[in-house]
């Protein structure tokens, strides 16, 4: 058994904390690109963790690519699923925590998957990634039709069934790295893939022991929170123990292509904007918590969120265009863009909960201080890398003791409370 350095250990702790509290936000934005914006900021996070200069040139390509992955991920529906994990009877909790794992896991693996691809990819050897899109697409769709349509394989009735069509998106990735020798990317996916998939099951477990404990907390979010966690600090995990092929980073592009700063500044945010500062859910929120005009108030915070993401588009633009045409991108200028990245997706979350009108979502100011202890030390910490072959069986007995300990979880859970609301039953 290897021993990591403590220097390991401490960023995969802070890897998790990044992707964590950016899940955590995800919850108030939910869907596909809120998922996509945590999984840019938990992608990101690890390559300024891991001070690799070669990855620089190549760093926000790969920040997109774990942001489409894990954004992907949000097509699933997982409500019901939590609800079998509040459920009184062992079939069904442990089915519940069993399916989130599988879900969890999806997010995960293909983040982990495409975000490691990116990072894989050299002059010698460059991805087809047409290729790619074409296999994974074609496999969703396969996936779906014969999981759903033809088996009527259900895992969440009558809900969406869109993790088949996710599930084959993953084989399909599987199949790419295999065929193409990526041994290193599979490795990430895999291990991001566990992450997730643990965090999600994990965190609907401690979710159900706290709503019992009647703490006023939110628990959902403390789930959520998990999720990005472990998925995380899988992800870095991969990432740094994977046997990464030498590259010159002299033959990389020298500037992030225009279309990756537009897609992670302005396409993902704004369809956030779009999606969750309409003008009827901020007036709910917002009303009851002021003595200002509802139209005014409501306003004024669609306005302010909008005109932040702008200004924090214009101003990376104007950095990596104008003011340093000529300049590569260095460490500073990763960890500046991760922070102000990091902080804008925060800043939305203060807004669109509230949480800067009243003290009632206490998780909202804990986002700040993951943020701050991230902050101080991400440039302290500069982990070991441990090059190593991904073999077969090891992924295999992970994934078996990772059901075993659901299943204690499961027993646990059933045996620690009577009925409790949104409890849902499968079987």
């Amino acid at each position: 058994m290897k021993h990591y350095s403590k220097s390991f250990y401490y960023a995969l702790l802070l890897a998790g904390m990044i992707l964590g509290t950016a899940w955590a936000i995800r919850g108030q934005f939910g869907h596909e690109q809120g998922a996509a914006w945590a999984g840019a900021i938990g992608s990101l996070g690890i390559l300024v963790l891991a001070k690799k200069p070669e990855w620089y040139p190549k760093a926000l390509k790969a920040t997109l690519a774990g942001a489409i992955g894990w954004g992907l991920g949000g097509l699933m529906s997982y409500g019901m699923v939590v609800g079998y994990g509040r459920g009184t009877d062992f079939p069904n909790v442990y089915y519940g925590l069993a399916m989130l794992l599988v879900i969890g896991g999806l997010y995960g693996f293909v983040g982990g998957g495409l975000f490691g691809l990116v990072l894989s990819e050299s002059e010698e050897k460059k991805v087809a990634w047409h290729t790619l899109k074409v296999e994974m697409v074609v496999a969703a769709l396969v996936a779906y039709f014969f999981i759903v349509e033809e088996w009527g394989w259900l895992m969440t009735p009558p809900r969406s069934e869109l993790w088949a069509a996710c599930l084959g998106s993953a084989l399909g990735l599987t199949w790419f790295l295999v065929r193409n020798g990526h041994p290193a990317a599979l490795r990430v996916a895999i291990y991001a893939g566990l992450g997730g998939g643990f965090g999600f099951a994990f965190g609907n477990f401690l979710q159900v022991l706290g709503n019992v404990s009647q703490i006023p907390f939110n628990f959902w979010n403390v789930m959520e929170y998990s999720l990005g966690f472990f998925g995380g600090a899988g992800m870095a995990y991969g990432t740094f123990t994977a046997d990464w092929k030498p590259q010159n980073s002299s033959k990389s592009t020298d500037k992030p292509f225009w279309f990756v700063m537009g897609a992670l500044l302005l396409f993902i945010p704004l369809v956030v904007w779009d999606q969750s500062f309409g003008a009827e859910r901020v007036s709910k929120i917002l009303t009851p918590l002021t003595t200002m005009n509802a139209d005014t108030i409501t306003q004024l915070t669609q306005l302010v969120a909008f005109l932040s993401i702008v200004g924090m588009a214009y101003f990376w633009f104007h950095f990596f265009y104008v003011q340093n045409k000529s300049k590569l991108l260095n460490y500073n200028d990763l960890k500046s863009f991760l922070l102000a990245h990091w902080g804008l997706y925060t800043f939305l979350s203060l807004l669109i909960t509230g949480a800067f009108l009243s003290t009632y979502r206490i998780e909202q100011y804990l986002y700040l201080v993951n943020i701050v202890v991230v902050g101080w030390f991400i440039s302290k910490v500069k982990p070991d890398f441990y090059p190593t072959e991904l073999h077969s069986r090891k992924p295999w007995i992970l994934l078996a003791s990772t059901l075993l300990v659901l299943a204690i979880l499961a027993w646990i859970a059933t045996m620690s409370h009577g009925e409790v609301k949104g409890a849902q039953v499968r079987f």
